[in-house]
């Protein structure tokens, strides 16, 4: 007997390929959630802070549970260099930090 499918299970059916995007001038080229200004980045350090996805969502309810784990499997996919920019980024405001604070006095 063949599995039918209803045409509106068909119609919720989502390619996970367009959940996560880069735009040249959004958020500096970073990848991001489609449609929203929150980059993979984001949700990489919210995870790596404890946070776990369904938490995730809590926190930003403007989202969707798979396009939490659609940002950390992208994430996944490139723990290294998105580790090295978050550490860099990280480094930088420190500097600045203590650049504006130095100069403040």
């Amino acid at each position: 007997m063949k599995a039918q499918f209803s045409k509106q299970a068909m119609q919720s059916v989502t390619d996970i390929g367009t959940l996560i995007v880069s735009t040249p001038g959004t958020c500096g080229g970073r990848p991001r959630i489609a449609e929203h200004r929150i980059t993979v980045h984001n949700i990489a350090i919210d995870f790596n802070a404890g946070m776990k996805p369904e938490e995730i969502v809590v926190q930003r309810p403007q989202l969707m549970l798979a396009q939490v784990y659609a940002a950390l499997a992208y994430y996944y996919a490139n723990q290294q260099v998105i580790d090295t920019e978050i550490a860099a980024e990280i480094e930088e405001y420190d500097r600045l930090e203590v650049e504006i604070f130095s100069s403040s006095r």
